[in-house]
Parts: structure tokens; C-alpha cells; sequence
């Protein structure tokens, strides 16, 4: 007698946990050779919003780490992925991908990752800067976190494309609520089960599986996100998202180039805001406060 394949219940990741979508509604995807990759949840917008509110409550936590802690996480993930190479390449591979393509993108993946650990406790002495002002002030400027980020993985690839979009956010203090490749969300689960048992707290990364269509005007109009990412979304997409943001000045971060190909600073400042601080200069002498 053959044998009935199970197939793999494949949950969301929200506040560090792996609930079912609230709605009890799944798809079956399918990769090489028609071959079934598990049965993902259907996210929801009720799902979206839980993602939020988890995501809201482990931000402050997460920018009030010192950045050679937040880099130390991100490191420790890395680590992570290079020794559990073999499944993600085996997955990518059951995704359509080739063994050669599969093992690179591995590798590119882990190195982005050692990328943004490397910037964490950087950007900011490049991004920072004391302003010439008239009157008897220091002025400083530098960038802080803009609070919760909704992220699309592009759909091209299904591990680096997902890693180069999320982790600039992270870098930067923020926390994500990630919607993974529609066509190829296994890495996406992967990657929910590698950073469950990481360092990484609870809620600073969500990842939703579904459909783009239908989370996307969500994402856009939730009035406690506070920027929305994407790479591969089509002009009308950009256009309706501009629209729905405007709700709350939600920014829009519309990446011109593979995320893949990006290890620069400038992905991080794209979800970082610019803090203003004026200092008298009297009080600065006498040992006296900010304000």
C-alpha cells in the first residue's frame, strides 16, 4: 500500500507564539512538480490587527536595548540559519529553485543577516549630526525608530528577499508585522521557527501567511502602523497605498532595487525618524539637562 503524505500544519507567528488563523481558513500552495508545500493559514485582517497590537507592545522594549545587544541578536539568528543551511536549501528547493540557486541564496541570506548585525550599533554615527545654529545651543540630530512596520516579502524569492526586507527594520529598533511570499511561503515558516527559539523577543517579528490582495488595504490603513514596506508592488498597488496611508502620515518605503542586492545603511534609515535635541550651552557647562 503507498502511503498518505502528511502534510505539514503550517501556523502564523504572532507575539512569538504559533496560533491558527482566527478565521480557520488555510491554502495549499504548491511547489516543484505540483507537489503540495503544507497547509498555511489564511490570515486575516483580525489576525493582521493581533500581529499589531503584539507588535506595539514589544517595540519600546526592543529600541530601549542597547544596539550592540540588538546586534548580538541578530548575530545569534545568522548563526541559526548557517547551521540549519541544509533544510532551507532543501526547502527553497521544493519551492522551484535549483540546488545550486538554493544553496547561494543560503548563503546570501546568512551574510545579509551578518550585515545588519554589523549596523546596528553604526548607523547612527553616520546618520547623526550636530547643527550650526545662531544662538548659544548645541543642536543635535539623530535617527530613532519609527515604532511598527508592516513589511510584503517580495515574491521573486522566498528567503533573502524576505530576510533583506525585515532585518534593516530591526536594525533600526523597530518591530514588523512581515506578510511572507504568497507562492512561496515555506522559508517564511522556517525562518517563524528559527527566531522562536533565538534571543529575539516575543513580537518584534509576526509573520502572516496569505493573500497580498486581501491584507494589503489593512496594512495601509491601520492607524497603529506606523510605516509600510514592500519592494514588487505593481504602480496601482503604490498608488493605493499612498492613498490609504495618509490616514495617519503612515510612510510608505517603495524599495527601487532587489532588497537582496542592498547592504547599506540607507535601508535602515528609510523606517528611522530624525530626532532634534536643543542643548544650552550654559547649562551644558554647568552640568545641566536637555530639553
Amino acid at each position: 500500500m503507498s502511503r498518505i503524505e502528511v502534510l505539514k500544519t503550517c501556523k502564523l507567528f504572532i507575539g512569538g507564539d504559533f496560533p491558527r488563523s482566527e478565521s480557520g481558513r488555510h491554502f495549499t500552495p504548491v511547489g516543484k512538480k505540483g507537489k503540495p508545500l503544507g497547509n498555511f493559514c489564511l490570515a486575516s485582517r483580525k489576525d493582521f490587527r493581533n500581529a499589531v497590537v503584539a507588535a506595539r507592545l514589544a517595540q519600546k522594549g526592543w529600541s530601549a536595548r542597547a544596539a550592540f545587544n540588538r546586534s548580538q541578536i541578530l548575530y545569534r539568528i545568522a548563526e541559526m540559519l548557517e547551521s540549519r543551511a541544509a533544510q532551507f536549501e532543501a526547502e527553497l528547493v521544493l519551492q522551484g529553485s535549483r540546488r545550486a540557486a538554493a544553496r547561494k541564496e543560503v548563503a546570501r541570506s546568512v551574510d545579509l543577516c551578518v550585515c545588519y548585525a554589523g549596523w546596528c550599533d553604526k548607523y547612527q554615527q553616520v546618520f547623526s549630526a550636530v547643527n550650526p545654529v545662531a544662538s548659544s545651543h548645541f543642536n543635535f540630530s539623530v535617527p530613532v525608530p519609527v515604532g511598527v512596520v508592516a513589511a510584503i516579502a517580495p515574491e521573486c524569492s522566498a528567503l533573502v528577499g524576505l530576510l533583506g526586507t525585515v532585518f534593516p527594520i530591526l536594525a533600526g529598533g523597530n518591530s514588523a508585522v512581515v506578510l511572507a511570499s504568497e507562492t512561496k511561503p515555506l522559508s517564511a515558516v522556517a525562518l517563524a521557527e528559527v527566531l522562536a527559539t533565538s534571543d529575539l523577543p516575543g513580537g518584534v517579528v509576526n509573520i502572516l501567511t496569505g493573500h497580498r490582495e486581501e491584507l494589503l488595504p489593512p496594512m495601509a490603513t491601520h492607524m497603529d502602523v506606523n510605516a509600510i514596506v514592500a519592494s514588487d508592488l505593481t504602480a496601482a498597488e503604490q498608488t493605493a497605498v499612498h492613498s490609504d496611508s495618509a490616514g495617519n502620515l503612515k510612510r510608505p518605503v517603495f524599495h527601487a532595487t532587489d532588497v537582496a542586492d542592498e547592504e547599506s545603511p540607507f535601508t535602515i534609515l528609510a523606517t528611522q525618524e530624525i530626532k532634534t535635541t536643543w542643548h544650552p550651552v550654559e547649562a551644558s557647562i554647568a552640568g545641566g539637562s536637555s530639553y
